[in-house]
This record gives structure tokens, sequence and C-alpha cells, in this order.
């Protein structure tokens, strides 16, 4: 048994339709190990007209290609007419977002239920 890979991800990004929305679900370690799972589900939340959710609150790391990705979504939806929140996010995002002068370019939503 070969114990230098565990095929278990250590994060994720998920694209699911949820009450007329677009959830886009960033959790574990968002780095640049996803950037083809990053490309594939920005294409996919861009694929309907729905307003878009970044569903941040299982992140545990997120590096700069992570941060790019949120924010080149925002861009994108932004181009589309796509209203795009940020929910409830991690520490670890805010905090970045704030070093990089965008915290306050992403709108906020606090977390709740979601079927």
């Amino acid at each position: 048994m070969d114990l230098t890979e565990d095929p278990t991800p250590v994060g994720g990004i998920d694209v699911t339709a949820v009450q007329g929305r677009t959830v886009v679900r960033l959790w574990g370690e968002v780095d640049g190990a996803l950037r083809a799972e990053a490309s594939s589900s920005m294409a996919q939340a861009l694929a309907s007209t729905a307003p878009i959710v970044v569903d941040t609150t299982g992140v545990t790391f997120i590096d700069s290609s992570g941060l790019a990705f949120v924010l080149q979504l925002h861009l994108a939806a932004t181009e589309t007419g796509q209203p795009l929140t940020l929910r409830d996010p991690h520490r670890e995002v805010l905090e970045k977002l704030d070093m990089l002068g965008m915290a306050g370019e992403l709108e906020l939503e606090p977390e709740r239920a979601i079927a």
C-alpha cells in the first residue's frame, strides 16, 4: 500500500441548484490543486441566469488561487447580471479578502438553512 497518496480529497467545490439559486460550495482546503474543478464549477454556475450564492462556511484554508476563483466568479456574474452573494464566509476568507482590499466588494448574507 502506498501511503504517500491519500485518495481522500482535502477540499473541493460543488455546484447545486437550490430554491431558484445556484449555490457554489467551497469546502476544506481551496487551493491550486482545485484549478480544473474551479474552471468547470465556474462554467456550471454561469450556465443559468439564477442568482449565485458562494458558500464558504466549510473552508479551512484558501490561497490566492482560491480567492482568484471567488473574485473571477464575482466579476463574471456581474458581467452577466447575476447577483452574487457570499454566504457567512469563514474568517479565513474574510481576512484574505480584506488584505486584498476586496472585503467590501462582495455582498454578504448570513448563514441560513438551505433545503
